[in-house]
């Protein structure tokens, strides 16, 4: 009756995690891996992974690729941005890299200064092929 039900420890539920931010006036160096959504108010220096919603307020600045599922940009990424379904550039939003997208939205204002690639579904998302770090440190 009650141990009927198997739980599998190795699956991560991505909506059981809460949006994560880096503040305005934080700096991280290096790789985040993120299974929820995050926003980046701060600065990174290195690459963004994440299976959910990145949003880069009119502060943030992200120097490193970025691979997510969806974007909204306010400020700065210096750097390859791959987003499996929509991207929305905001009137703020600077871009100096190469874009990836399914579907791009552009505000009046926006700046982008790179090669475009959109209308087709990611062919090598990190994380639509790849196992999660997640999953791999839960093993």
């Amino acid at each position: 009756m009650f141990g009927d039900k198997k739980i599998n420890k190795n699956t991560v539920n991505v909506d059981s995690f809460a949006a994560n931010t880096i503040q305005s006036g934080t700096s991280i160096k290096g790789e985040v891996i993120s299974e929820g959504s995050i926003r980046i108010d701060g600065k990174l220096v290195g690459s963004l992974s994440t299976r959910g919603k990145l949003v880069v307020g009119s502060s943030g600045m992200i120097t490193g690729d970025v691979v997510c599922e969806n974007a909204n940009i306010e400020g700065k990424i210096e750097g390859k941005l791959e987003v499996g379904a929509m991207l929305i550039l905001k009137q703020s939003a600077i871009i100096e890299g190469d874009i990836c997208t399914l579907k791009l939205v552009v505000e009046e204002g926006a700046v982008f200064s790179g090669n475009i690639s959109m209308g087709q579904k990611l062919q090598k998302s990190v994380l639509k092929n790849e196992e999660s770090e997640f999953q791999k440190q839960a093993v």
